[in-house]
């Protein structure tokens, strides 16, 4: 059923006042004609109903951007990419930041109904993508993330789970068969971490003989991610720390990103050991450190500017009303990067153990 267009009757008729009255104080006239009480009442009642104005429709031109976190490199260039494409399109930019808090996450989505918003971006899957499908009805909604086909969004894909193949396929042509994968928080808020995770067992699986994947995480709550800077590369000290200690047998560690894979990095040098002589270290996302001459990871590139700018693209297509390129049967746009694998010094042939 259609829902009725709220009307500016029916807000003059919840509070009392004339139309006219309820048109001057949403327009932001002659204020002080009028208590404070009055005004409130009209906003808050407006916002009750679901009130759009025509020219807030037509106004609309603020883009929200929801993100993690801005500490890992990998987002602060992906929002980088989506500034740039804004400022093209003439939309001014608001950031948000959930630290991977659900509830902070609900709370983006409310606010992402506010008339001023006139798209929103995600700069990762969202961890409750129902809440974002309903806001999605109302507002311009793309995410940038894991390739899924349930999600039901618009979306600017990474394949994860193809990116966890290409670092198994190296590292086994390399030689090596006591790989680990090191990770942060792994569950089904964390797709991404998840797809690389299954990417990496299958090739690892198809291998065979003596092929083994050792699985180290560390749960992380989001209020730990909030209060401490450094918590990827803390994590991945702590888990290669685990790894030389509980698996001696290894000889290659992935860590879930670049950021987690530095810290696996100066662990495995500050405990007497040599990468890649002694341990080959891959990790995911090509982040701009991971080329410099003092740390040559090998890694994953996702083209982070470009999806960053395609995701922009894309909601600006959808806030326009231009005709979507919705793939057959599907319902929603997916614009997908594929991954390169890009080898640097950290990854070698291994030494027997």
């Amino acid at each position: 059923m259609r829902r009725k267009t709220v009307t500016l009757q029916d807000i003059a008729e919840k509070v009392g006042l004339s139309t006219a009255s309820v048109s001057m104080i949403l327009a932001g006239k002659s204020l002080s004609r009028f208590p404070d009480e009055t005004i409130d009442a009209v906003y808050h009642v407006s916002k009750e109903l679901g009130y759009v104005s025509k020219r807030s429709k037509k106004d609309r031109r603020i883009l929200l951007i929801v993100c993690p976190s801005v500490i890992n490199p990998y987002f602060a260039t992906l929002i980088q990419g989506m500034e740039q494409e804004a400022h093209v399109q003439g939309l001014g930019t608001m950031l948000c930041t959930t630290y991977w808090d659900t509830e902070k996450e609900k709370r983006v989505c409310e606010f992402a109904k506010e008339p001023t918003v006139g798209g929103v971006v995600f700069a990762m899957i969202p961890q409750q993508p129902e809440l974002v499908r309903e806001l999605s009805t109302t507002v311009p909604v793309v995410a940038v993330g894991d390739k899924q086909n349930e999600l039901g969004l618009d979306t600017v894909d990474v394949n994860n789970y193809n990116a966890g193949i290409l670092v198994a396929q190296h590292l086994l042509e390399l030689g090596h068969r006591k790989i680990a994968y090191l990770c942060t928080s792994l569950n089904s808020e964390h797709s991404a971490r998840v797809r690389r995770y299954e990417g990496l067992k299958a090739q690892i699986k198809q291998a065979g003989g003596e092929a083994e994947l050792t699985l180290l995480t560390r749960e992380i709550p989001s209020l730990t991610e909030l209060n401490t800077i450094d918590i990827e590369h803390e994590t991945g000290y702590m888990l290669a720390q685990r790894c030389i200690a509980e698996a001696p047998e290894v000889t290659a560690m992935v860590a879930i990103n670049d950021m987690v894979a530095y810290g696996v990095m100066d662990a495995i040098n500050d405990g007497g050991y040599s990468i890649p002589a002694d341990y080959s270290v891959c990790g995911f996302d090509n982040i701009y450190p991971s080329s410099f001459g003092g740390v040559g990871l090998t890694s994953v590139e996702h083209f982070i500017v470009q999806g960053g700018r395609s995701a922009v693209r894309l909601v600006c297509e959808k806030m326009s009303k231009k005709p979507s390129r919705v793939i057959e049967g599907s319902g929603v746009t997916r614009i997908e990067y594929h991954n390169r694998l890009i080898v640097r010094s950290s990854t070698g042939v291994p030494k027997s153990k």
